[in-house]
């Protein structure tokens, strides 16, 4: 019951943290590099210490 409640605090603190990670995404001063982040990770692009970066095609 000890452990059960123990995992149960840990998921919900980490649950807390995540969001409040997303709310700070949320102000006028966005944190690109943390987005960056999101992108690779999301998206499975690119390695630890390289940039990324997005490149647009003038199509004219």
């Amino acid at each position: 019951m000890l452990e059960e409640l123990k995992n149960q605090k840990n998921k919900l603190t980490h649950k807390i943290n995540n969001l409040d990670i997303k709310n700070s995404l949320l102000t006028d001063n966005l944190d690109l590099d943390y987005i960056e982040t999101l992108i690779r990770q999301k998206f499975l692009f690119g390695k630890n210490g390289e940039t990324l970066y997005i490149i647009k095609k003038n199509e004219n």
